[in-house]
């Protein structure tokens, strides 16, 4: 588990490229190197159609050199690397990369805040954190081009959930803030890199995961060494952004800054229903594991520790606050909007 993989070379990646050199910016054509948090497989849907987009459209006036889980440099060192420019843009979560900001406790699975993939869109876009992840961003050197969701967070264990007592002890890959807030129930969270989960799992150093829907399983392989699916989640959406060093994305023209817009909300758009048809799907129809579920009355212990950590997060600075705030305000309007937006 401790020997460096061989970097991927699918899908147009190049992971022998030289790290110490910055992207070279010729006169003809502008290059850019990308790094996602995602591996090869995730990467075919959550990325590479948006990049291979951009590429083709812009032509010989700039490509993106795309990048994988790991493939440069660690994903929780994926902020200082854009930041220093040893690299372009990043897609990832905030908290995943390690983002030395304010927000970066809200990004990946932020309990409870969402309980749709649609919630994530409409409170950056129309309840304001689009521009206060703009201002924390730029404080720091760092453009934030846009945000979007991902799939919710259910665990994938080897052995079956079914009470919150069955937690106890599971040593499960999540993100920080999910592991932080998961720890009271006993989960023992795990960092380790992205590409080594599965075997993880299969040696025993993993006793599941908490990162992603039964989408997400299916598609990198977990499914195959995860025997059981909880159908309970923590959060119904992950938050992603993508990003960009600020003077590389000022040398940008802004007819290709607006395209690269263009392209990541089509990444943003693919997600929506990818996710939200998998979900759906690999639950009646996938026969990799077995649906357990902890009954909803003990759940809403869970549901009511998160109000309680919103309020922890919330006593950690002004900014925190006014987003724990901007969340609360958003739920209780989905609360009293009712079906479809909520249900009781």
């Amino acid at each position: 588990m401790t020997t460096r993989r061989k970097f991927l070379t699918s899908a147009g990646a190049v992971g022998t490229a030289a790290l110490a050199a910055p992207a070279v910016h010729s006169q003809s054509t502008i290059r850019w190197r990308m790094q996602t948090y995602a591996g090869a497989a995730l990467a075919e849907h959550v990325i590479v159609p948006a990049i291979n987009s951009f590429n083709k459209i812009a032509g010989e006036r700039m490509q993106i050199e795309l990048f994988f889980a790991d493939q440069l440099v660690p994903t929780g060192e994926l902020f200082r690397a854009m930041q220093r420019g040893t690299i372009d843009a990043v897609q990832s979560d905030d908290d995943s990369m390690a983002s030395p900001t304010e927000v970066t406790v809200f990004g990946g699975y932020f309990p409870f805040a969402s309980r749709y993939s649609l919630d994530v869109p409409v409170l950056f876009n129309q309840y304001g954190l689009k521009e206060i992840w703009e201002e924390e961003y730029a404080k720091v050197g760092v453009k934030h081009i846009s945000a979007g969701a991902w799939d919710p967070c259910h665990f994938a264990t080897k052995d079956p959930i079914n009470s919150l007592a069955d937690l106890q002890g599971k040593r499960v890959f999540t993100f920080p803030t999910a592991g932080r807030f998961l720890a009271q129930f006993g989960v023992v969270p795990v960092t380790l890199p992205w590409e080594d989960i599965e075997v993880a799992v299969q040696t025993g150093e993993l006793d599941g995961v908490a990162w992603s829907g039964i989408t997400e399983d299916y598609t990198v392989g977990w499914a195959d060494v995860c025997n059981y699916f909880l159908t309970n989640n923590i959060s119904g959406a992950w938050i992603g952004h993508f990003f960009a060093n600020m003077d590389r994305w000022n040398e940008v023209p802004e007819d290709l800054q607006e395209l690269l817009r263009v392209c990541m909300d089509q990444s943003h758009y693919y997600r929506q229903w990818w996710y939200w048809g998998g979900e759906a799907d690999l639950r009646v129809n996938g026969t990799k594991m077995e649906l357990t579920t902890i009954p909803d009355a003990e759940w809403a212990q869970v549901e009511q520790a998160a109000n309680a950590f919103w309020d922890e997060i919330a006593s950690e600075s002004e900014t925190k606050a006014r987003i724990v705030g901007i969340i609360k305000q958003y739920n209780d309007a989905m609360a009293k909007a009712g079906r479809p937006y909520r249900y009781t």
